[in-house]
């Protein structure tokens, strides 16, 4: 397989319902408090998010902000840019324009990177590296994009089967609970612990999502 070609099954579609069922039957089987967790709550709904630098855009305006105002930044940016999906909008607008959308003067300077990148090809949304940790350290080469903003990318805009955003709060407080650890798991100690899930950690991480009731961007 070409290494810059993710497979077919990647893409709009996501992590879907029988997948993230699949995954999670997968990891019960073999994880009783897994099994307990399902039986209690059931199987979470399908999170998907568009492919793209538009994504990852809004990724970075909603960061160190709420939901409600990362939104309002958002739709005030769509209403200001001619396709608030193209790059070369974002790049055409001055700084004037983006900083009375709300974007801060670090926003501004990761937004326009990101836009550059994806305007110049440096990063082809269509053709990240197959291998997971390289698609993420290509992700995170872009400043305003850490490994967390990288893996929920990957899990949630290409619906790859086995990424673990191991530094969320919410996934290790979760894996505490359903592996009935009496302290919630730091990273690196997540990351361990749901090693054996592979290759379905994806799927486990939407279901620890479910368990703890958050949303994700």
């Amino acid at each position: 397989m070409d290494a810059t070609q993710p497979p077919a099954q990647w893409g709009a579609m996501g992590l879907d319902a029988a997948r993230l069922r699949e995954g999670i039957d997968w990891v019960a089987q073999r994880q009783p408090g897994v099994a307990a967790a399902v039986a209690r709550i059931g199987y979470p709904e399908p999170r998907i998010r568009d492919r793209g630098y538009a994504t990852l855009l809004r990724t970075i305006l909603g960061q160190q902000v709420s939901f409600r105002a990362a939104e309002a930044m958002w739709a005030k940016f769509a209403a200001a840019a001619a396709d608030p999906a193209d790059p070369a909008a974002l790049m055409a607008l001055p700084d004037a324009a983006l900083r009375a959308c709300g974007f801060s003067r670090q926003k501004l300077a990761y937004a326009r990177g990101l836009a550059e990148a994806a305007a110049t090809g440096a990063v082809d949304f269509d053709a990240l590296p197959a291998d997971d940790e390289a698609a993420i350290a290509l992700l995170t080469s872009l400043k305003g994009i850490g490994r967390w903003s990288a893996e929920i990318y990957l899990l949630f805009s290409e619906g790859r089967a086995d990424v673990f955003p191991a530094g969320d709060l919410a996934v290790q407080i979760e894996l505490g609970r359903v592996l009935g650890l009496e302290a919630r798991p730091a990273e690196k100690l997540a990351r361990q612990l749901a090693e054996p899930w592979r290759p379905h950690r994806s799927a486990m991480a939407v279901f620890l999502w479910h368990h703890y009731k958050t949303a994700v961007i």
